[in-house]
């Protein structure tokens, strides 16, 4: 066995498959730049160091279920101008997550709510955080069946883990009674401890027909709006953008019998909750989430 062959199934008896990979490659490198050992024996091992980041990457993208991988840099903000961009920058630096704030992206379909709530995502996990993706009508129809099985504590823990929770399309559909209050223990659950980031196409105004109660909308909105930040994009969808310029869909003042564009602004109050307004429907059971009373502060 020669010293490259048994340096190799030495390699590969410790698991550093990377290493053996480049061997030889680095072999000739470093017989051409003659480095000093250590600095050899750094880039031996910068070459295993890279290899088990990418895996590891690799794999929590998979495990954060994202729909697609976008980022920021394939976002055309051109598009739309009512995107603060000096906004977007702070939320790259991923402060909210180290503070434990909700990022909510409102607009109406197609101007870029999904992409700019992935792109946080996978920026979250190239710095080492957990994230995990689920549309609101998928998250009610998991925890629904949960609780209907007795299960909801044990997969109540599933949403509670990562350090970010994206709920992409709020308001798409609405939530019935038991969906309503176990996304309130969602909030509540995550409140003050892990970053939420939420698509809607619903103003804040219009959320008590999502979960059918003005009240439970404000105990949630509550607790979001606390420690959060608001993305409201005003613009037109980007999907149809080619479909505008070939004619297909009425051009600016040829639809003024169209209903009113998303609202340039919202507002809700943040201050002290009145009595009796934090409290959630009531269900046929009672309802528990991991680690938090039935009726968290």
């Amino acid at each position: 066995m020669t010293a490259i062959e048994g340096l190799q199934a030495a390699l590969n008896g410790l698991g550093l498959k990377a290493v053996e990979a480049r061997l030889e490659n680095l072999l000739e490198q470093a017989s051409k730049k003659e480095p000093s050992y250590a600095e050899f024996l750094q880039d031996l091992l910068s070459c295993e160091v890279d290899a088990r980041r990418t895996r590891y990457l690799r794999a929590r993208l998979q495990l954060a279920h994202l729909p697609f991988i976008k980022t920021f840099d394939q976002f055309d903000f051109s598009f739309q101008p009512s995107i603060d961009e000096r906004q977007i920058r702070e939320l790259r630096s991923l402060r909210f997550i180290h503070e434990a704030s909700n990022v909510i992206l409102l607009g109406p379909p197609g101007v870029g709510k999904t992409h700019l709530s992935v792109a946080l995502a996978e920026a979250a996990i190239q710095s080492g955080f957990g994230a995990y993706f689920m549309t609101a009508h998928d998250l009610d129809n998991d925890l629904g069946r949960a609780y209907r099985e007795g299960r909801l504590d044990r997969r109540m823990r599933v949403y509670l883990a990562p350090k970010v929770l994206i709920i992409d399309e709020m308001g798409y559909l609405p939530l019935d009674d038991l969906g309503a209050t176990i996304f309130f223990q969602l909030i509540s659950a995550r409140y003050e401890r892990g970053s939420i980031i939420l698509t809607s196409n619903k103003s804040y105004g219009d959320w008590g027909s999502i979960f059918g109660d003005p009240i439970i909308a404000t105990a949630i909105l509550d607790r979001l709006l606390h420690h959060s930040t608001t993305i409201n994009i005003r613009g037109e969808s980007y999907r149809l953008k080619d479909r505008k310029k070939a004619g297909l869909f009425p051009q600016p003042g040829e639809d003024a019998g169209r209903p009113a564009p998303f609202p340039a602004t919202e507002r809700f109050h943040n201050g002290p909750r009145r009595q009796g307004s934090t409290s959630p429907r009531k269900t046929s059971a009672p309802l528990t989430a991991p680690g938090r009373s039935e009726n968290p502060p």
